[in-house]
């Protein structure tokens, strides 16, 4: 059996339990150029006073202009590389370009295919503001649907002036990252309807279910669903695209915790579960939900729990993987490196764990680094591919990984790196909340280099987090740097 993590980072836990749940509401309805929308900028407020409430840090935009919009993305951005949780509710127009999600400050105009990628917002865009989030990240997208303002440029595009193509009666399909949900306010082609009262289906069914204390985030979203067929009688769906990471997730109340745990932190933190919601992921697994076959999975391998049954575990792990969930496919590896739930075989193990890192998996890639550097699985020891991998696992975010490498190139046994690339890899690290390098610094900074040290510092006085003497000195100042840097406020 190989030595999965050396001992001193065993000693450390992974992540940092972060608590902290950032919300930027968008809501935008008096447009200068396009249609003004009735209520958005008032369903924004209502959106923002029930996440607050839930105990989100939330910056609510009313009528932004392109400037404002782009600024506040960027600023959420920056500020979520340290949250738990992530959301981002856009109401206002929106329309399909060539595939494309975009979405509309006040002052957009949209005359020309230029205007549009000069003055819209796409989903991508939004996608990496909520991108470094540790746990939940989640996009409302309640849009008015058609949007008029764009007959113009639809009637150019089917008279051929134009190769793109310009649909503003629906969204296009989403097909966000690994860990990151979007849903949409209605399927496509489907209005967004409003009840008596002023307020749409959808916001209700927001205002009143997301932020169910203590409901694990996907259970959240599919009582938004069904409060919005149910009260629009079936004329609206509203539709997800993607998932949130196989870790629970909570909107409101939960732990802290992290996207990359360790599995035998996810197997508690699923075990710890609610009895109803646990009951509710076992249905959901047997209907094929592949997050909800994991989380049952993840419940049958914590050995301290009644439940436990490592074969169904397997069964479960075979089945997700089957539909391509590549955190399946790496568990799954450790199982079959393991003997634990299957017979024990080497050779399906390194498939698995090579699979799952050709889709760059951070731990995929993390663990045939130690394996090509240790030797196991049928392979023997290779230093230079164990570094290309340990390379690959930091870019993708691996934070022992992050710590391995900049400790590597801080002791000079990478060729062409040199401190500021050891500190930018220290640096994020401390971003994504890996308490193994958090600590190191607060209690052993020497184990770097001068040099190194003061490359940190340097990053550190970028990003507003230090204001004093590029040194190495890690006094007072640099101290509460590394804090701020790591999410820590007080």
């Amino acid at each position: 059996m190989r030595l999965i993590f050396p001992i001193l980072l065993c000693l450390l836990p992974l992540f940092a339990s972060a608590q902290e749940k950032m919300a930027l509401v968008i809501g935008n309805q008096a447009y200068e150029t396009l249609e003004s929308v009735q209520t958005d900028s008032e369903d924004a407020r209502n959106v923002a006073q029930a996440l607050t409430a839930a105990g989100f840090d939330t910056v609510t935009l009313h009528n932004s202009d392109g400037t404002d919009l782009r600024t506040a993305l960027d600023d959420f951005a920056f500020r979520s590389e340290t949250a738990d949780f992530a959301l981002i509710y856009y109401a206002g127009h929106g329309a399909d370009v060539a595939g494309e999600n975009v979405f509309f400050p006040v002052d957009a105009k949209i005359g020309s295919p230029e205007d549009v990628e000069k003055t819209g917002v796409t989903l991508g865009q939004l996608q990496d503001a909520v991108a470094g989030a540790r746990r939940g990240r989640l996009i409302l997208l309640d849009c008015c649907l058609p949007l008029g303002g764009m007959a113009a440029l639809e009637a150019k595009a089917s008279e051929g002036e134009s190769r793109e193509v310009f649909r503003s009666d629906g969204l296009a399909p989403a097909t966000p990252p690994l860990g990151t949900m979007v849903m949409f306010a209605s399927k496509d082609g489907e209005p967004i309807l409003k009840s008596a009262g002023k307020h749409s289906y959808f916001l209700q069914a927001l205002v009143d279910n997301l932020t169910t204390t203590d409901l694990e985030a996907a259970l959240a979203v599919k009582k938004v669903i069904a409060a919005v067929v149910e009260a629009s009688d079936n004329m609206q769906t509203p539709k997800v695209y993607g998932s949130f990471f196989a870790h629970p997730s909570f909107a409101s109340g939960g732990e802290g915790g992290s996207s990359d745990s360790p599995t035998a932190d996810r197997r508690a933190a699923w075990a710890a579960l609610e009895d109803g919601q646990a009951a509710k992921y076992a249905e959901m697994a047997e209907a094929g939900d592949v997050r909800a076959m994991l989380a049952s999975a993840y419940v049958k391998l914590a050995p301290d729990d009644p439940r436990y049954a490592p074969e169904e575990a397997a069964d479960l792990l075979q089945r997700a993987a089957a539909d391509g969930s590549v955190e399946a496919q790496f568990e799954l590896a450790q199982l079959y490196e393991r003997g634990l739930g299957v017979v024990q075989d080497s050779d399906r193990a390194m498939e698995l764990y090579r699979a799952a890192a050709e889709q760059e998996y951070p731990p995929a890639l993390n663990d045939l680094g130690f394996l090509y550097s240790q030797g196991g699985l049928n392979i023997g020891p290779d230093q230079a591919r164990s570094l290309v991998y340990f390379e690959r696992a930091a870019e993708a975010g691996h934070p022992h990984a992050l710590f391995r490498y900049a400790a590597l190139i801080n002791d000079g046994n990478i060729k062409g790196k040199g401190p500021q690339d050891a500190a930018r890899y220290l640096y994020r690290a401390l971003r994504l909340g890996a308490q193994e390098v958090y600590t190191l610094l607060r209690e052993d900074p020497a184990i770097f280099t001068v040099e190194t040290r003061k490359a940190l510092q340097e990053l550190l006085a970028k990003h507003g987090f230090y204001e004093s003497a590029i040194d190495g000195d890690y006094g007072d100042g640099t101290m509460r740097a590394i804090d701020l840097a790591f999410g820590l406020r007080n």
